[in-house]
């Protein structure tokens, strides 16, 4: 482990010379090395399929798990996106001049050497190298095994593709020990990692954060809310409350609680209800609820599970102030939107929600990194330092000053 960490750590000072044509040309070449490779990839991927529907994965777990060639396209198109990015390296973010005649410049530079723990979903692989390669990092990759052979598979492809650059494979490479003693070798390896990024469960995020001597940006669960306020369109509320559940169930930015303001639940909720039968969603809801809806009971259990599933708990509340109160006891930090036409309730609400990501009139699953424009993103920061919400590639840099002298001591 050591050794290897060791290559990382001698990788990281090339990484940090390579101009923006070199990492721009070479993320190119891996985009259609991923495309050239597709059913090498795919390949690999069956195999994690099988194994995964052996070992009863919950479809959610499966479904992204999953390549096929729209997603391998998918992959190669983000990875010509962050190319085309501006180099977030070697950005001057402030100067001055001294009254001794010293100038500083506060310098943008790669953070070095990042650990990006992560779960199920393969294309994680090529967005995550790619986004440290272009913010001049080195990147170690440690995914889940139900994926193994689709992420060895994908970064093979982009090894070779460092090979032909004369490059050092160190500087995009897998954790040689997938095992948890692997990772907790890895969270403590301060000397060589610079930063490890968990993304995945709360068991993961949890053991990460208690064990590691390195830093870490957590990307723990998303347990998304939505509130719909009495002063909301009600076609609008219902659309985007059907969104933020339906589209896509197993991702952290969907929606798994929803608050509905008590002066129209009578009127809004056999209307949802009606919407997610189409979508045969789960409904739990508070005794309030289940007065008017014929749904499960939720718990506070309930209210505090990120279901990555097609589940809904709901809780009628009076009022924003209580829909806050809600979000503040069972968020996390993530994602959460409130729908009304009041300017001042809705002002309220953005102000007062802790969450990386605060909506109005409008889904939560578009907290995403190529959605926002960021080409894509290495995860979600839950975390208030050093990044908060998706993490581009400015977002893996740090910071150094540069002082430009002519002669001067300090005396």
């Amino acid at each position: 482990m050591q050794q290897f960490l060791q290559n990382a750590k001698e990788a990281a000072s090339v990484m940090s010379g390579l101009s923006d044509g070199v990492k721009k040309d070479i993320l190119k070449q891996m985009a259609e090395a991923l495309r050239a490779n597709s059913q090498k990839i795919l390949k690999q991927n069956a195999i994690d399929m099988e194994n995964a529907k052996k070992s009863n994965l919950s479809s959610a777990l499966i479904d992204r798990l999953l390549l096929n060639e729209q997603r391998v396209e998918a992959m190669a198109i983000s990875l010509e996106e962050i190319a085309a990015l501006k180099d977030p390296v070697g950005r001057v973010i402030d100067g001055w001049t001294l009254e001794n005649g010293l100038r500083l410049q506060k310098v943008s530079v790669p953070i070095g050497v990042i650990g990006i723990i992560y779960e199920s979903r393969p294309n994680v692989t090529s967005d995550a190298a790619a986004l440290c390669f272009k913010s001049g990092n080195v990147a170690v990759l440690k995914g889940g095994k139900e994926a193994v052979h689709s992420n060895a598979a994908i970064a093979q492809v982009l090894q070779e593709v460092l090979q032909q650059n004369n490059l050092p494979v160190w500087c995009i490479s897998l954790l040689p020990d997938a095992t948890r003693e692997g990772v907790a070798q890895l969270i403590k390896q301060d000397k060589f990692v610079d930063l490890i990024i968990p993304r995945g469960g709360e068991a993961l995020i949890r053991f990460v954060s208690e064990n590691a001597t390195v830093p870490v940006v957590k990307h723990d669960k998303g347990l998304c809310h939505t509130y719909i306020d009495k002063d909301a369109k009600i076609d609008d509320a219902i659309a985007i409350a059907i969104n933020a559940k339906c589209q896509r169930t197993g991702v952290c930015n969907a929606m798994e609680t929803l608050l509905v303001d008590s002066n129209i639940a009578q009127t809004i909720l056999p209307m949802l209800k009606a919407e997610y039968d189409k979508y045969q969603t789960q409904l739990k809801g508070c005794a309030r609820t289940r007065e008017i809806i014929a749904v499960d009971e939720a718990t506070n259990e309930d209210f505090d599970t990120e279901y990555l599933d097609n589940i809904l708990s709901i809780k009628i509340v009076d009022g924003v102030d209580e829909a806050i109160a809600h979000i503040t006891k069972f968020g996390s930090n993530h994602s959460e939107a409130i729908i009304t036409q009041n300017y001042e309730t809705a002002e309220k609400f953005l102000n007062s929600v802790d969450a990386a990501c605060v909506y109005l009139n409008a889904s939560t699953r578009f907290t995403d990194g190529a959605v926002f424009g960021l080409g894509a993103e290495v995860g979600i920061s839950t975390n208030k330092l050093h990044a908060r919400g998706p993490m581009g590639i400015e977002d893996l840099t740090t910071y150094k000053f540069k002082i430009y002298g002519n002669g001067q001591i300090r005396v």
